[in-house]
């Protein structure tokens, strides 16, 4: 009888993030290949926990341990032979991105590539046969301007090290003479002089070369991209859109047609221009995520604190995190004690109280086991306690930068669509311009002059001229695009928008999607005749002197429902991290926390009828605060993240719509979601 044993893909094969990359397939079948391993597949055990490779072995054959030693040689092995090469470069159209695509692919041990018009780049490459400096240097050989490399997994913070003054450098020669937008500057003059050369003779009686001076004004912005791409692809032996549109343009000024030939570059440009801008904003939006990680952590080195950049932290050092900043790694807590507001990484809408580890060596040993009140992510913010972190994986290996990765990886996925009219290209624009070499040839068979064909073959170029084919695609992505931008939705490019026309199921995010995205005070359960009126005087007046995350929420919605505030003054407030708090009112002590503080501290235990009220606001998803003002419970106070107004009204119409199912994915225990 087979048994099963499940190693995390992580370990295996630390630089692949995507589970559907050619070295998850290959890992399988080197294992299946093995004497004594039956089957090898991967398992997804939901979004809290990491994928896994499920391995079917004879244990007659085969034992346990010696399956696992096999998986780990099998994928060091794959990844010693083949890398990953992620690089981030400047914005560019759709058409660029796919020569690049072509280039990277031509690359002798290049296996695979993917460039998306945000300026994403992902090889997969053949490490015995290419480098990455040579594949880079390829590249830039291209015209391809590289601003961030990674050769592993993309730092998060490596985006930022560059600064301000060299992303400017950048944007500026890339773009040229107006930095990053230049395209559609240029695009805007062309229509500009295309629009004054067309009135000007209809308004005043002017001589016919005034018009026309314009329109080959309006011929060089609208043609300056266009012909750098055209001749781009002419050396890369490649006949693509670009140089139809060009050539179909040449062809209109042949005929006399100036205005026609220059509306054709105006609309080309303005449509590549167009599309490079929203992909750069889409690069921003990324950039954007990457910032949620500061740059510089407090290090504790040689008994001393010294501040170094994040990506130069390393395994086991221990960082120093102050009262509300931001964490710099991921880790586990050595020392301290405080809560942590997760919601950036995690969604969790409730700070996530943190604690020291028992024992650090045991913990360093598998620090992703930790539990949640052990662990720390990059990108969290810190509370109002101050915590030692030991690090427990380097920048670029961070859940955060994780996540940066997979959604820098998802931009270089087309869309059915896009690769259709690709292909459709790569077929049209030879046969318009073979077609077109025919017809010049036609005064050979046919009784006409050469002038005649000439003519015939530049109408039938600029006639074939594929605006529909050249502009429809991207205009379209970029109008569902922008339109969802303006409703707050961020769509990463042509694959998800396309997609969205197709589903059948919807995931949402709940906290600040579903929800407001802040604890709310929704209930005040009393106890043995207490008013609510006491209850929440007196937990106003302790709340407004705590730096709790919860605080706010308890002083806020107290004084809603009192129409006032607190006439009580508390003192001496002491936090008592992961519990609650504590504060003197008129020489009494007051304890306001969770039910477990009360069977640690002195005095009266809980009385069932507040345990049950407790319980039941629990099993509604409440995070609840004991209230007890020296020897006597006022009460309990119940907070939760509500829901948005809209929400319930958009599910519905999403339902009119024919989404079939609805998933909410929350960060938070089940009872809480």
């Amino acid at each position: 009888m087979s048994e099963r044993t499940r190693i995390e893909v992580n370990l295996l094969l630390p630089t692949v993030l995507d589970m559907r990359d050619a070295c998850v397939e290959r890992l399988a079948d080197l294992l299946k290949a093995k004497g004594g391993v039956e089957a090898a597949h991967l398992v997804d055990n939901g979004e809290n926990e990491s994928v896994q490779f499920c391995i079917h072995f004879d244990p007659e054959q085969i034992s346990m341990g010696e399956v696992r030693e096999l998986a780990i040689r099998a994928g060091a092995e794959l990844e010693q032979r083949y890398g990953h090469l992620l690089l981030n470069t400047e914005p560019m159209h759709g058409h660029r991105a796919r020569t690049v695509e072509l280039r990277a692919r031509g690359i002798v041990g290049v296996l695979e590539a993917a460039v998306s018009p945000a300026g994403v780049v992902r090889i997969e490459f053949d490490r015995p046969v290419v480098t990455e400096e040579a594949i880079q240097a390829e590249l830039r050989k291209e015209g391809v301007r590289i601003r961030q490399e990674s050769k592993q997994a993309a730092s998060v913070e490596s985006g930022k090290v560059e600064g301000k003054a060299a992303k400017e450098a950048d944007d500026h020669e890339h773009g040229g003479w107006f930095g990053e937008p230049t395209e559609l500057v240029f695009a805007a003059i062309c229509g500009g002089l295309l629009l004054v050369g067309w009135l000007l003779p209809m308004i005043f009686d002017v001589s016919s070369w005034l018009p026309w001076s314009f329109y080959v004004a309006a011929y060089f912005f609208g043609g300056f991209f266009t012909f750098r791409e055209a001749f781009e692809n002419i050396r890369a032996y490649r006949l693509e859109i670009d140089l139809l549109m060009l050539v179909a343009a040449i062809g209109a000024a042949t005929l006399g047609e100036w205005a026609e030939g220059a509306l054709l570059l105006f609309l080309f440009s303005l449509g590549h221009s167009l599309e490079h801008y929203a992909m750069g904003r889409a690069k921003r939006a990324i950039e954007a995520l990457a910032e949620l990680a500061p740059p510089t952590a407090l290090v504790r080195r040689d008994g001393r604190p010294a501040e170094l950049p994040v990506e130069q932290l390393q395994l086991g050092d221990v960082v120093i995190v102050k009262p509300n900043e931001r964490i710099p790694a991921d880790g586990f807590v050595l020392k301290g004690e405080s809560s942590v507001n997760q919601a950036p990484i995690t969604g969790e809408s409730v700070p996530v109280d943190k604690r020291a580890v028992d024992d650090p060596g045991q913990a360093a040993t598998n620090p992703d086991r930790l539990g949640a009140e052990y662990r720390t992510f990059a990108g969290t913010i810190n509370g109002g306690g101050a915590l030692e972190i030991q690090v427990t994986k380097l920048s670029s290996e961070s859940t955060l930068a994780r996540v940066v990765q997979m959604v820098n990886e998802a931009e270089t996925q087309k869309s059915p669509t896009q690769r259709f009219t690709d292909k459709l290209e790569r077929i049209f624009v030879p046969a318009v311009i073979a077609f077109a070499v025919l017809l010049l040839f036609a005064w050979t068979v046919i009784d006409e002059p050469f002038r005649d064909s000439f003519y015939r073959a530049m109408a039938v170029l600029v006639a074939a001229s594929p605006c529909a084919l050249a502009i429809s695609t991207p205009s379209a992505v970029l109008s569902g695009v922008a339109r969802a931008a303006r409703g707050g939705v961020l769509v990463k490019g042509g694959g998800p928008l396309e997609n969205l026309g197709r589903l059948g199921a919807i995931a949402f995010d709940k906290t600040g999607t579903l929800t407001e995205g802040n604890p709310r005070l929704t209930d005040v359960v009393t106890v043995d005749g207490r008013s609510e009126e006491e209850l929440l005087r007196v937990a106003i007046a302790v709340e407004k002197l705590s730096d709790h995350p919860l605080a706010a929420a308890v002083v806020n919605g107290g004084q809603e429902r009192l129409k006032s505030d607190s006439n009580l003054q508390a003192h001496d407030v002491q936090s008592i991290t992961g519990r609650g708090v504590k504060a003197t009112i008129d020489g009494q002590a007051v304890y306001i926390g969770k039910d477990s503080l009360f069977g640690e501290i002195a005095g009266p235990s809980l009385p069932d009828s507040l345990r049950k009220s407790t319980e039941d606001l629990k099993a509604g998803g409440r995070t609840t605060m004991i209230v007890r003002y020296g020897d006597t419970y006022l009460g309990v106070l119940g907070l939760m993240d509500t829901p948005r107004s809209a929400a319930k009204d958009v599910v519905r119409r999403l339902k009119e719509l024919g989404i079939k199912r609805m998933i909410m994915l929350s960060g938070d225990n089940q009872q809480v979601a």
